[in-house]
């Protein structure tokens, strides 16, 4: 390793400034990154890691947010004091940013291939024969399937870890010598996430790059990271060698994140418990025409002959890689796409109904989103939001929707008193129990939640998913729980699906399955989620 720091941060403090109050989000940060180095920022949301990391290519809103000290070096240029012509230089070219939200970091309206080619063209100046070549290089490289057949594909039309994988190609295609990589794999399963892992070290190695990886999930540091800095409340309590700091970690603070790992059992399940939904060779196929007259020629089997049973106050966890039909099948089973086979709930047929029929059944069934923030309105209040469903039902007078929704907001340990703020004013673990309420308010027999923990940090997943257990406990739910991350799945699931390209590939209890696998795809999703660390090497 280099003697010289790539980057070294000194004593950089970034306040945001409004009309009423100013606020640090980071104080006196000092940090060093040598060329090749891993280096992992952790803490929980609001503690400064993004803010550090989004200040070294200076992309914070300026003049709200300033730096009151501190110099950033980037090979000793100092960047805080760098003219806009020289950021352009550097941005994308020399240090590059993978962001943590593919949907709002890709253009909508532009192809894979032309929002690939735009950063070639632009540092690079390459020709389009040789751009679209080495777009093909860069897709084949991040492990996308047929590449090709991508180049003229929409972020639309990408699953969440392929859109990542976009982002991730982009980012790496000048080579940078220091690649930010702010939860590169939040979207990703297990897989995916170990074979971005082991890309990301072999360019490591072959380029001399330097990687500074913003994560919650300890998992994922302790399989790449060199160092491990560790921040609260803007500003860094620990700083150690990864081996080191999760072996005797000194802080408190620290100590805590590491005894954060969603753990326990499941709910204790009554045996004689009713069925609650039945699902018998469901199958979803998009159909793909082609010519003027849009015949179909083939299929996307998106999934292929599901069958499952679901008794009251149990959880089926359902796990696969990106694209292989989780979500899918949750939407298909609540009627929110067309499927084929049965679908059968609380003993009455959907399968056959109209969405008008299915419409007053839908009390029964709620859902809780990925993303809390995309899935809760900015217009509206906490308590608009909790209470629509309320409102679309009739149920109740407003005086009894206003104290359903105080007494929800209490179940899901939220003040009451908040109801009267919007979505923008609660950190991520916050969101997600104001979406978990809106969902518990209509009093479900049934709740999927889609990947509900995926976007929060370690601790604040233990807090739902601990949260997701007293619900259950108390009101007898029954969950379908899709989630990649096998640590959750098993802290909450009594039975679990796992699905590969659409079919079922092994279903049963999911105890049994943990300790012993039958599949070679379920043993390959294990030995991935719980993997030793990556070999690092810092020659």
């Amino acid at each position: 390793m280099s003697e010289q720091p790539l980057i070294r941060i000194n004593d950089l403090s970034v306040a945001f400034t409004s009309e009423k109050e100013e606020i640090m989000a980071v104080r006196q940060m000092n940090l060093d990154i040598f060329p090749g180095q891993t280096v992992a920022l952790v803490g929980e949301s609001g503690s400064g890691k993004s803010v550090t990391a989004h200040s070294i290519l200076r992309l914070l809103p300026y003049p709200m947010a300033r730096h009151p000290t501190g110099e950033i070096f980037y090979q000793g240029e100092d960047l805080l004091k760098a003219d806009v012509k020289r950021l352009r230089q550097v941005r994308g070219n020399r240090i590059s940013m993978i962001f943590q939200e593919p949907m709002s970091s890709l253009n909508p309206l532009h192809t894979v291939e032309r929002q690939i080619n735009e950063v070639l063209s632009l540092h690079k100046g390459l020709g389009k024969a040789a751009a679209r070549a080495r777009t093909l290089e860069l897709l084949d490289l991040v492990g996308i399937p047929e590449p090709a057949k991508r180049l003229s594909a929409y972020p639309h039309e990408l699953s969440g870890g392929q859109r990542q994988r976009v982002m991730i190609a982009m980012a790496l295609a000048n080579e940078p010598e220091l690649l930010i990589a702010d939860e590169p794999t939040t979207a990703l399963d297990v897989t995916v996430q170990l074979k971005i892992l082991e890309l990301l070290k072999s360019l490591q190695e072959q380029l001399g790059m330097a990687l500074l990886l913003i994560s919650h999930d300890l998992n994922l540091v302790r399989k790449i990271a060199h160092r491990v800095c560790v921040m609260y409340q803007g500003r860094v309590v620990e700083e150690n060698d990864c081996a080191t700091l999760f072996s005797e970690p000194q802080h408190e603070y620290t100590r805590q994140l590491l005894a954060a790992d969603p753990s326990g059992d499941p709910v204790e399940l009554d045996p004689q418990a009713k069925v609650i939904m039945r699902a018998e060779n469901l199958r979803v196929w998009f159909p793909i025409k082609q010519g003027v007259f849009k015949r179909t020629v083939d299929h996307i089997k998106a999934v292929t002959d599901a069958s499952f049973t679901l008794q009251s106050g149990q959880t089926l966890g359902i796990v696969g890689e990106s694209g292989s039909g989780k979500t899918t099948l949750g939407m298909a089973l609540l009627r929110l796409i067309d499927s084929k086979g049965l679908i059968e709930c609380n003993g009455q047929r959907m399968d056959g109904l109209s969405q008008e029929q299915v419409r007053p059944m839908r009390r029964q069934f709620q859902v809780v989103f990925q993303d809390p923030f995309g899935s809760l309105s900015p217009r509206m209040s906490i308590a608009q939001i909790i209470s629509e469903g309320l409102d679309i039902h009739r149920i109740g007078t407003v005086k009894e929707r206003e104290q359903m929704v105080i007494q929800v907001l209490e179940e899901v340990g939220l003040d009451p008193q908040s109801r009267h703020r919007y979505p923008h004013e609660f950190s991520g673990g916050q969101r997600q129990r104001v979406a978990i309420a809106r969902a518990l308010v209509l009093k479900p027999s049934l709740i999927l939640l889609d990947e509900p923990t995926s976007a929060l940090d370690r601790t604040v997943q233990s807090q739902v998913v601990e949260l997701l257990r007293e619900l259950q406990r108390k009101h007898n739910l029954s969950y379908l729980f899709i989630s990649h991350d096998l640590a959750v799945v098993r802290a909450l699931s009594h039975q679990l699906m796992v699905i590969r390209q659409g079919e079922i590939v092994e279903q049963g209890p999911a105890r049994q399955i943990f300790a012993s696998p039958q599949h070679d795809y379920t043993s390959q999703l294990l030995e991935a989620a719980f993997a030793k660390p990556i070999s690092v090497n810092m020659a």
